[in-house]
């Protein structure tokens, strides 16, 4: 059974951002050490797109994630957890017979090399989503739509899931993906076909570490011309900060595309092989004291769609992306309250020197804080 015929109407108009994938409990060790060593866990949520969800909802926005968890506690946990930050979970199935994934970590950064992660996802609620059991009249419902190649990787039949929703069809929303790839999901598989569903997306975040790895494609103009449908290519290049390509139309679009934005500080304009202009805008990343290295890449996907939603110049969308990681780098989980808007704004409206000179630790986020007492000397 496959998706709904091409035109089928959106439920809801006023919705912002839909989020749909895998969100699981993950259990944070009480003290650093091996997974064999640590005498206890506190519980937390985690996955990529209901961690946007939240982000986007903590931000002020109207967002919704559609997923599948059990019908167990865990799956109660997680819904009511999701919920609590304001994102509509009304869209979210329970399945009688799977239960609710689970995975342990410790506390070290994902990069290195003592880090652990065990998972107790296979056969889960999650993996069973397919457009067979999933409502698209919810999925579609929003201004945006966004995905992550970690669902691809879960079952085939979230690939075909994947697969379905990013075609091309007359008043689909704008869809984005972040390409979030994961090694030890696609051990034995084909991590090529994140590209393939790309190609089919309006706005692509994509990490030149993880394009390198998955696809042997090394650099951001290399990833952009592997990736030359997408209105929007967000290149994250860690502690370089991000490059955008924006600018063209995207060739996927249904008629629901987001202005890209102009008047970006920095960017340069060139032309294009369908004679329009593209714009490159190159922006740096901040300096943070980092507490715990997770979460980040979402909380700056989030960031970089609310400014998109807000109109904002590429630049601005960028920096947005930039503080909303740095509030989750410093703190110890996925989730926090991200800064008010309008303290944001301030930090955001900065010149380069300026925010050049930003630094930004524990607490920075603070209402009553202005831009000169995060900054350095």
């Amino acid at each position: 059974m496959s998706g709904p015929a091409a035109g089928t109407a959106r439920a809801d108009a006023t919705t912002e951002v839909v989020c749909l994938g895998e969100s699981m409990v993950t259990f944070l060790p009480s003290q650093p050490g091996r997974l064999a060593d640590v005498p206890s866990f506190g519980r937390g949520i985690g996955g990529a797109e209901s961690n946007v969800a939240c982000a986007l909802a903590a931000a002020g926005h109207r967002a919704a994630w559609v997923g599948r968890v059990g019908a167990d506690g865990f799956g109660d946990h997680l819904v009511e957890t999701i919920a609590g930050y304001g994102v509509d979970t009304s869209a979210v199935r329970r399945d009688p017979v799977r239960p609710t994934g689970i995975y342990f970590r410790t506390a070290t950064d994902r990069g290195a090399g003592a880090h652990e992660v065990a998972y107790y996802r296979a056969g889960s609620a999650a993996s069973a989503m397919s457009p067979a059991n999933v409502p698209y009249e919810e999925v579609f419902a929003g201004r945006v739509l966004h995905l992550s190649g970690i669902t691809a990787a879960l079952s085939a039949d979230c690939l075909e899931l994947l697969r379905d929703l990013t075609a091309p069809r007359p008043g689909r929303p704008l869809v984005s993906f972040d390409v979030n790839h994961r090694p030890h999901l696609w051990r034995g598989g084909d991590a090529t076909v994140l590209l393939e569903l790309a190609r089919r997306c309006d706005l692509v975040f994509v990490g030149e570490d993880e394009a390198e790895e998955a696809w042997g494609i090394v650099g951001a103009e290399a990833i952009r011309a592997a990736l030359p449908e997408p209105g929007v290519v967000v290149v994250k290049r860690g502690s370089a900060g991000a490059t955008v390509f924006s600018g063209r139309r995207s060739s996927n679009a249904g008629g629901a595309e987001i202005a890209a934005g102009a008047g970006s500080s920095g960017a340069a304009a060139r032309p294009t092989e369908g004679g329009g202009a593209e714009t490159v805008t190159p922006v740096p990343a901040l300096r943070v004291d980092v507490v715990a290295a997770v979460g980040a890449g979402d909380a700056f996907a989030a960031g970089f769609l609310s400014a998109t939603l807000r109109g904002l110049p590429v630049r601005d969308r960028v920096r947005h992306g930039h503080l909303m990681a740095a509030a989750v780098l410093t703190v110890p989980g996925d989730l926090t309250e991200p800064p008010a808007r309008d303290h944001a704004d301030r930090l955001v409206a900065l010149d380069d020197d300026a925010w050049g000179r930003l630094r930004l630790g524990p607490g920075w986020t603070a209402a009553d804080r202005a831009p000169e007492e995060v900054r350095t000397p």
